[in-house]
């Protein structure tokens, strides 16, 4: 390669790097990202400038407050009417589409309660559909764009291998299927797919509870089975094929329910909202998502007795669980989302007591259980998969 073209790919890698800044919050005026790049006030000036240029981020003129000595600085942010992406989320319910802007801002979303169909394709290309009205009627340029679905996703040929909460076969293509989806609507990018709850670890490191973390465990319930996932020095772990943190299979009671993977209690179907929803002697309301009415039941349990019991079996399943992963994985971290979240705020002294109880490190090791909090941990999830190639290289993924 010769100099200068060594010299503009490390200014390409210059400019992603102070966006990848400005898009997760951690610097907020022009001299904090100066001292972040460890570049010149000259060399930032001109960085800022090539991401304003790029409709990316806005700079106010207007000096904010200095931070730490030296004059006080302006300050910048992502702008708010620059490029969004494309999020898509399939669940057992339906799916959810989402326009996601820098920062992890939902810009505009839409959801619909579909009988998931045995063909993935029809739900993605519902859901495709579904995000190009959106794109439509905001007028806004897209940037690419992702999926989240129900199942670990291997790698690297991008097949769906355990869907056990919709009727997809074993090996769904999903990614072969998006990247025919988002060619066909003219969007650009390749297709980005993944499992949901790795990307709702990978939204809640970037843009929630998660921030600061060296190794956080995400542990979640959506609207149905339970999920995993690992976040170390700001990378999921996969695993070897992408096939790593089925915490969902763990067995917690085994004398428990028998689980759609053949074994016999475990978290999956222990600590779920049917699971809930069950132990509190309540039939599920096929018009609701499970997940609605379990959280709703959560904030009655002081007043009905049935539903105190209930919550107090699945917290103690789910602590076992945790305890479990703790002792293995030994994170800075636990991040509960969906019912776990719920639970830990119906239960915030007896769920960690459990963990600690259960755990071989004991109270004095004791690992702080924290819960989401985006309120779309997946779809913004998707969306960090979507930026990601914009992130890395702005200027050659968007160009001027």
């Amino acid at each position: 390669m010769t100099g200068s073209g060594q010299k503009g790919k490390r200014g390409h890698a210059v400019l992603g790097r102070a966006l990848a800044l400005v898009h997760t919050g951690q610097v907020r005026t022009r001299s904090a990202l100066t001292a972040e790049l460890g570049v010149t006030r000259t060399t930032a000036g001109a960085v800022v400038a090539e991401l304003e240029a790029l409709g990316l981020i806005e700079v106010d003129a207007r000096p904010g407050a200095s931070e730490g000595a030296g004059r006080p600085s302006h300050r910048i942010a992502v702008h708010p009417g620059g490029p969004v992406v494309l999020a898509a989320q399939v669940h057992v319910d339906g799916y959810q589409v989402a326009l996601v802007g820098l920062g992890g801002r939902v810009v505009a979303r839409t959801a619909d309660r579909v009988v998931v169909p045995a063909e993935p394709d029809r739900v993605i290309r519902a859901a495709v559909e579904a995000g190009l009205a959106l794109l439509r009627d905001s007028g806004r340029r897209c940037a690419g764009a992702g999926l989240a679905v129900p199942s670990a996703v291997a790698e690297p040929d991008g097949t769906a291998l355990n869907p056990l909460h919709v009727a997809w076969p074993t090996g769904a293509p999903v990614r072969e299927t998006m990247a025919a989806e988002i060619a066909r609507a003219g969007l650009p990018g390749a297709a980005a797919v993944a499992n949901d709850i790795n990307l709702t670890a990978l939204a809640e490191h970037r843009h929630g509870a998660g921030r600061g973390a060296r190794h956080l465990l995400v542990v979640a319930t959506g609207h149905r089975g339970v999920g995993g996932a690992l976040v170390v020095d700001g990378r999921l772990y996969r695993g070897g094929a992408g096939l790593a943190m089925e915490v969902g299979h763990l067995t917690v009671n085994p004398r428990g329910r028998p689980c759609h993977c053949g074994g016999r209690g475990c978290l999956d179907v222990e600590t779920d909202p049917l699971t809930l929803l069950a132990a509190a002697g309540r039939e599920p309301d096929p018009d609701r998502s499970p997940l609605e009415q379990a959280l709703a039941l959560l904030d009655r349990e002081n007043a009905d007795l049935a539903v105190r019991a209930a919550t107090s079996a699945v917290v103690d399943r789910l602590g076992v669980g945790l305890a479990g992963l703790v002792n293995v994985l030994n994170p800075d971290r636990v991040l509960l989302g969906g019912l776990h979240g719920g639970l830990l705020r119906a239960a915030p002294r007896r769920l960690p007591a459990v963990v600690a109880d259960w755990s071989l490190w004991g109270r004095s090791g004791s690992v702080p259980l924290v819960a989401a909090e985006l309120e779309d941990g997946s779809l913004v999830g998707a969306a960090e998969l979507a930026w990601q190639p914009v992130l890395d290289d702005p200027l050659g993924t968007l160009g001027r």
